[in-house]
């Protein structure tokens, strides 16, 4: 029987010096818990209530992932073993269907990409394009190649546009030039697999996603 859900262990921040109990504050302070407002307390005590679940639900969803992947594995293997049957295509995409085509579970392997030095004079290229045809420029294109190179708080660019200007057919060498630049300065640096399920009451309805994300819960 699984064991039940409990919130994991949180320090509660407060230790008793000479018989007075005290709480530590942000600086580190040992403050007497009577000289403390109670909202304060108050907000204290939810935040590491809340804390403890949060904790608990990630340490629970860790090993729902490693007990996923290992039976996975194990199905792969027995497959493999005793019909000779291999599973998913050459990156290890696979989507495995119950039998009354209700539950779905899908494993999907991306690439997880990053740009070049090569990426600079991309935007060298374009930029001296855009500045030509300032006057007969799109402005949906001029705001693609703009939202493209825009870097976003981590620093990261939009690698959805840059995949757009990509696809776009324009003429001119120096486009064409930029974009053997974009292709050049894509690297692989890894994968990350992801495993997503979905359910349905029958098989002519179509696909609920089951979500571990609290915020589509």
């Amino acid at each position: 029987m699984a064991s039940e859900f409990k919130p994991a262990p949180i320090p509660t921040g407060r230790i008793t010096i000479d018989g007075t109990e005290r709480i530590v504050d942000a600086k580190g302070g040992y403050i007497p818990v009577s000289t403390v407002k109670p909202a304060d307390l108050l907000i204290d005590q939810t935040v590491r209530s809340i804390m403890g679940w949060m904790v608990a639900a990630s340490e629970q969803i860790a090993r729902l992932k490693a007990h996923t992947f290992e039976d996975i594995g194990a199905l792969e293997a027995l497959l493999a073993e005793q019909y000779g049957a291999t599973l998913g295509g050459k990156k290890g995409n696979m989507t495995l269907t119950s039998y009354d085509g209700c539950l779905k579970v899908q494993v999907q392997v991306a690439d997880r990409l990053t740009f070049g030095p090569e990426l600079q004079i991309a935007k060298t290229l374009l930029d001296e394009c855009l500045n030509e045809w300032a006057a007969s420029a799109r402005p949906e294109l001029q705001a693609i190649v703009t939202r493209a190179f825009n870097t976003d708080k981590e620093g990261q660019i939009n690698r959805a546009e840059i995949f757009t200007l990509l696809r776009l057919e324009i003429e001119d060498a120096r486009w064409k030039e930029a974009m053997r630049a974009i292709r050049d300065a894509i690297r692989v640096e890894g994968t990350q697999t992801y495993i997503r399920a979905y359910r349905r009451e029958s098989a002519d309805q179509p696909w609920q996603a089951v979500t571990i994300d609290m915020a589509k819960a």
